[in-house]
């Protein structure tokens, strides 16, 4: 598979993924912001973690999500501390393949630059870089050095490897799941699979800015507090840009408790149009159920009125709305209400939401028809 770039006359040979962020003591995220926006409009999905994140959380992300590249932007004047420790990290835990770039305008010197990129850190940008590539020039370098593959082509991954401690293997398991374009190797993979367990499945979607992700920190949060033995695994889905086939996969900005050791989280491209689940959800759901985990859940991308999609994958669907639909009448239209086992509704000190909280209840019991019930 390959695709041009928008504005370049680059080629990629491969989905690239990178994971995006602002180093830890660091607030300065627009220069980060940028470089990722162009990313995502270049065709790569960016997990994008926002800013002050420290370099055992990034490493950890990137191992999870199974990228090609880290890009971090740094001002806080702790670049040569910070990147040589990420690069210790990446090769202590065998993931010394994912390449590293940084820029930091100024702060980071001429001498800086060229003593981290001797320690392994793949590019460190200059503002002289800038003044000479242009911002897309830069990107598009990016790009260039982490076009490639990930899996071994037609190769099946060993499933004996899997487990929730296993990250490594597991996160390449599920890239092999997701990026292999025959439909039936990965269908006879997963069939083959140990039964070893048969956790449940929470599904949970809803419109975009609902808070799904909030939410789902929440419940990752609590789970863990009251089964400090069990371990939880989070696919998170958003939409990829039919323009570009890039995609932000942003969830991770709203979680706090998924950075744990029995929590792993796995964020997904729809990488088609219209849909708010992945081609590779089941497939990779079956594969996260063969791994020994006790609670899978799922997070769809942002919905319409009529999409149902999570229902034929989950045992358990929660459909997570706010207060603010319009008229009451809009409530019959949403195919959800019909088919959620769960309806949340929240920010809910959001005026109305009392009101809110009733049209729904009433919504929900005329489409399951439960008229007997209590109100």
């Amino acid at each position: 598979m390959s695709h041009p770039l928008p504005s370049t006359n680059l080629t990629l040979n491969n989905r690239i993924r990178f994971v995006t962020a602002t180093s830890l003591f660091d607030g300065h995220d627009a220069a980060i912001n940028i470089m990722r926006r162009i990313l995502q409009s270049m065709g790569a999905e960016v997990i994008h973690l926002g800013h002050d994140r420290g370099v055992e959380e990034i490493v950890e992300v990137a191992i999870q999500e199974d990228v090609q590249g880290i890009a971090v932007s740094s001002y806080q004047g702790g670049h040569n501390e910070f990147f040589r420790y990420m690069i210790d990290l990446l090769r202590e835990k065998k993931s010394g393949h994912i390449r590293v770039f940084g820029g930091g305008g100024g702060v980071i010197i001429p001498r800086e630059i060229e003593e981290l990129m001797d320690y392994g850190v793949c590019r460190i940008y200059s503002p002289d870089d800038g003044r000479e590539m242009g911002l897309e020039g830069m990107i598009a370098d990016m790009l260039k050095k982490s076009d490639f593959s990930l899996t071994g082509g037609d190769e099946k991954p060993d499933p004996s490897l899997f487990n929730p401690g296993n990250s490594p293997a597991l996160a390449r398991a599920l890239t092999w799941i997701d990026q292999t374009e025959d439909s039936d190797l990965v269908s006879s993979f997963v069939e083959g699979l140990p039964q070893n367990s048969n956790p449940p499945v929470i599904g949970l979607t809803g419109t975009g800015g609902a808070g799904k992700s909030c939410l789902i920190d929440e419940l990752v949060r609590r789970f863990i507090q009251e089964f400090p033995e069990r371990r939880i695994a989070v696919v998170s889905v958003d939409p990829s840009k039919r323009k570009t086939g890039g995609a932000l996969l942003g969830d991770r900005m709203r979680m706090n408790a998924i950075h744990h050791p029995h929590v792993y989280m796995r964020s997904l491209a729809t990488r088609r149009s219209h849909l708010a689940t992945s081609e590779s959800l089941l497939p990779i759901l079956r594969l996260l159920k063969a791994s020994s985990f006790d609670l899978i859940l799922v997070e769809t991308a942002g919905i319409g009125q009529s999409d149902t999609e999570i229902t034929d994958l989950a045992d358990l669907s929660v459909y997570v709305m706010t207060p603010e639909y319009g008229a009451s009448t809009q409530l019959e239209k949403i195919d959800m209400i019909d088919f959620a086992d769960c309806i949340v509704i929240n920010k809910f000190d959001k005026p109305g939401a009392e009101d809110a909280f009733d049209a729904v209840r009433k919504q929900y019991r005329r489409s399951h028809r439960k008229f007997d019930d209590p109100p």
